[in-house]
């Protein structure tokens, strides 16, 4: 039975390989030619004799059928070894030419013509092209691209967090201080006007402080002691009418006038010591600190997927003018800073629209460069911004293909104002926006920005 077994295993495999090699043979004249065909037959019966002779059994101590299988099999690796070897394939050189013909014999009568053999062409030399130099609009673009564009993610997840924590300081306003009217809070800075934002890390927090205009009244600047345009004083009017208590904001007053020191001092006490900024932070899944150390007001915003940094301004809207409660460092302690950066915004984006204009997109790139650039930082945002308006009234062309044009006139004429020393506001030509430099800082701006008008690739490069 067992022997059955293994003789019928062997006929199925015998005729398993039989069908194989049927249908191999079928199929090789049509795919290598008769000649192909011919060479792969023979081979195929010298396979298949060895093994037919290796899965028989053998005839032990019979010495003639060992001698007999020895020269078979010798016969057979003879065959192998001079069977024919089948003709090369034409190379078709041209894929429009016409595959050739099967060759016909000859017709009677018809001389046989010498078939010649050319040599195989070699493959023709290709030079390799050389890398291509990038101009200098598309290394602006790659820049851009590259460093200076915020993911979406995390400016929508920093803005989130930053309108979270502004209800928050609302809410808690309104319950501490109900006497003081306080606007409603609202978020500004680069993240939402896109003007020169390099990452999700920094957010302005405006608190209106609403006065009333019949008890207050705006000091220019020329006219204070400081001999500043660009820092206003409010002073407190009519007071022999409408004395001391009148206005809820006369807590704040120093020498008739409303000191922006003393507001930061009473808000900055707040924030430290009043607020319960962990239960806050929990809420958010965040770690919110106020920083005690600075004049500022600011918080540090620590979250799984962003850093944030919260500035908080009270700002006075009034006679058209934006003043901010950010005094200058030294003993005076009632001005207030004009800001333009709402305008600035306005401006620019008023001109981009009137012309199609790439105005945003070239101060995005010359922000983004002075903020990281170690000598440069000073001149990123409000300074950066005036130079691309006074250029406007005299370069007409900002179309984006114009980019790199713009981009070398800008620092042209920076480099020019440097020289000077003076930078005159775009909104009042008396404010000098270089006047809080030092000379040597100065000097320092103008020899780098110097050679990056000849080469400003050097502005691009990793800091």
């Amino acid at each position: 039975m067992a022997e059955f077994t293994r003789q019928r295993g062997k006929r199925q495999e015998d005729g398993g390989l039989g069908s194989v090699l049927d249908v191999l043979l079928a199929n090789a004249r049509l795919v290598l030619g008769v000649s192909g065909a011919a060479v792969l037959a023979i081979a195929t019966l010298a396979v298949k004799r060895l093994i037919d002779r290796a899965t028989s059994p053998r005839d032990e101590g019979d010495p003639k059928a060992e001698q007999k299988t020895l020269e078979e099999s010798w016969q057979d690796l003879t065959l192998i070894k001079t069977m024919p070897k089948p003709p090369k394939k034409q190379r078709r050189e041209d894929l429009s030419e016409p595959l050739l013909s099967p060759a016909r014999p000859p017709a009677p009568g018809e001389a046989h013509e010498p078939r010649v053999c050319s040599a195989p062409l070699e493959p023709p030399w290709v030079e390799a092209s050389p890398l291509r130099c990038l101009t200098l609009q598309e290394k602006l673009l790659l820049h851009y691209s590259s460093r200076l564009a915020v993911p979406e993610a995390q400016a929508s997840l920093a803005l989130q967090l930053a309108r979270s924590i502004c209800a928050q300081l609302q809410n808690f306003l309104r319950s501490k201080c109900p006497e003081l009217p306080f606007g409603s809070l609202f978020l500004s800075g680069p993240l939402l006007d896109g003007l020169g934002a390099l990452a999700a890390d920094h957010i302005h927090l405006m608190l209106p402080v609403v006065l009333d205009a019949a008890l207050w009244s705006l000091i220019p600047g020329d006219d204070t002691v400081v001999r500043n345009p660009q820092y206003w004083m409010i002073k407190r009017t009519d007071l022999e009418y409408f004395p001391r208590g009148r206005s809820p904001w006369d807590r704040f007053i120093v020498g008739r006038y409303l000191s922006s020191n003393a507001l930061n001092e009473t808000l900055h006490k707040m924030l430290v010591a009043s607020i319960n900024w962990p239960a806050i932070g929990s809420l958010l899944g965040s770690v919110i600190h106020p920083v005690v150390a600075s004049r500022d007001l600011r918080l540090e915003v620590k979250h799984d997927q962003v850093k944030l940094s919260i500035t908080l301004f009270p700002v006075v809207e009034m006679e058209d003018k934006v003043l901010l409660a950010a005094p200058p460092e030294g003993l005076v302690e009632n001005l207030w800073l004009e800001s333009f950066y709402r305008a600035e915004v306005s401006k620019v984006e008023e001109l981009d629209a009137s012309d199609s204009g790439a105005r945003q997109h070239c101060l995005r790139i010359l922000n983004g460069v002075c903020k990281s650039h170690p000598a440069l930082h000073k001149l990123s945002g409000s300074p950066m911004t005036h130079v691309v308006l006074h250029l406007s009234a005299t370069s007409l062309d900002w179309a984006e293909e114009s980019l790199a044009d713009r981009f070398q006139e800008v620092l042209e004429e920076l480099v020019g104002y440097l020289e000077k020393g003076v930078l005159p506001s775009y909104f009042n030509h008396k404010i000098n926006l270089l006047c809080d430099l030092l000379e040597e800082e100065i000097d320092e701006m103008g020899f780098m920005l110097y050679k990056a008008v000849s080469e400003p690739e050097l502005l691009l490069t990793e800091k």
